[in-house]
């Protein structure tokens, strides 16, 4: 049968009501209007069930069981989509990001901190995995989105940048790199290099930068977490190159940073799955992030990191 929920409606207010006109009031159609959504459900059901007068509208048999319990339905069903459209606008419930670890620590401690006033009925539930994995977890929906460093372009996910930020030298005070203002890139190809390993994000955009420049590498470790780099170096083993969201270094080391010349960025962004919309909560706190970030920029200039 081919219905509407409009010929229903109209029918449970004329049923109501006893009266097109009263019934057209009501809903703000005509008179007219009314008889020819009554007549097209008539002839969709194949029954009479109303009886007309000049004075009243009287319901059948068939039309009074009708209406007796299309009428509960559609205050169902109306219940249920206001409670949609609530649904659809409220910042509540639980929110789950991945991120890398250097991401982890730096940005997301401020953004969960600002969320918890802006959305107290956000929960947020954070991920600290390598780049792969929070990849594996967006395309898995085991999280909303992750945060992640420039993943090259992934057919089944779409991104946003949030923020570009350079890589920088890190080596011991008494190297003799600590006497530069800045450091060329092409120097790092004599100097015994610490480098993070392939489950970083940032290891394979370092890896292009060398080559670019025409350095043969010479790494001589490769360490899981960022926080390793920073004993290796002090032990004298090597020098490192590492992004600028790593620092601050560790209070009292004999480490230093410099910049690298010619400036090479990374671009960190928020990924989600293709084609799927984001809960309102996850949305606000996907906004937040890209919020934290902007100010990131603005806080920390290079000279500032230095």
């Amino acid at each position: 049968m081919n219905y509407s929920l409009k010929q229903l409606r109209v029918f449970v207010a004329v049923a109501r009501y006893q009266s097109f006109s009263r019934a057209g009031d009501a809903i703000g159609l005509s008179q007219s209007a009314i008889s020819h959504s009554m007549k097209e459900l008539e002839a969709e059901v194949g029954v009479r069930l109303l009886d007309r007068t000049t004075r009243e509208v009287i319901l059948t048999n068939a039309g009074q069981r009708l209406a007796s319990r299309v009428e509960p339905l559609l205050d169902e069903l109306h219940a249920m989509l206001l409670d949609t459209r609530s649904f659809g606008t409220q910042h509540n419930g639980r929110v789950r990001i991945a991120a890398s670890q250097t991401i982890s620590a730096q940005l997301m401690p401020s953004c969960i901190a600002r969320s918890q006033k802006d959305y107290p009925d956000i929960t947020i539930l954070l991920r600290d995995q390598a780049q792969r994995l929070v990849l594996n977890s967006v395309r898995n929906a085991e999280v909303d989105f992750g945060i992640v460093i420039e993943p090259g372009i992934s057919p089944d996910l779409e991104g946003e940048v949030i923020l570009h930020e350079p890589f920088l030298l890190l080596c011991r005070e008494d190297h003799a790199f600590a006497r530069q203002r800045a450091v060329q890139w092409q120097q790092l190809g004599e100097q015994p290099l610490v480098l993070q390993d392939y489950e970083s994000g940032s290891r394979v955009l370092i890896d292009n930068a060398l080559a670019k420049q025409g350095i043969a590498a010479n790494v001589v470790q490769e360490v899981g977490h960022p926080a390793t780099l920073y004993p290796m170096v002090e032990a004298g083993l090597g020098v490192s190159v590492l992004p600028a969201l790593a620092l601050p270094l560790p209070q009292g080391s004999q480490l230093v940073v410099r910049t690298l010349e010619p400036e090479i960025n990374r671009a960190l962004m928020l990924v989600r799955r293709k084609n799927r919309s984001l809960s309102p909560a996850a949305q606000a706190i996907w906004e937040e992030v890209k919020w934290q970030a902007a100010q990131l920029t603005k806080k920390r200039s290079l000279q500032g990191l230095l």
